[in-house]
């Protein structure tokens, strides 16, 4: 058994956020799956451009709940590209215990409230 590290968290967390963009029809300018390197999504729909900042959250943190600061930051940035901010906070939890970290072998639940506006 294999508990997944912070990137391999933070790489699934980008996967189900990034399904969840191609659903809503987002196209794709560049994607940053670095850890501390943001926006993670940087995505155009309806012609007009979207910063997108994920973070996978570990049980039994709130995944809507975000760095102010951070988040302030990246919108003043974006606002410089006439862009909209998201937070997209997704949270990880192993199925069997919730108190167990998640790992390669086991099923694990995701709390995804989908995007949320910075403004």
């Amino acid at each position: 058994m294999a508990i997944l590290d912070e990137q391999q968290l933070h790489n699934l967390a980008m996967n189900i956020v990034g399904k969840d963009l191609e659903k809503q029809g987002y196209e794709f300018l560049g994607v940053n799956s670095k850890l501390k390197k943001n926006p993670q999504f940087v995505a155009l729909k309806d012609k007009k451009l979207h910063f997108v900042i994920v973070r996978a959250v570990r049980y039994p943190n709130d995944p809507n709940l975000y760095n102010e600061e951070l988040l302030t930051k990246m919108k003043n940035h974006a606002d410089k590209f006439n862009a909209k901010t998201f937070y997209a906070g997704v949270g990880l939890a192993n199925q069997s215990n919730y108190d167990l970290p998640v790992n390669s072998d086991e099923d694990y639940v995701v709390q995804y409230p989908g995007l949320k506006p910075i403004s």
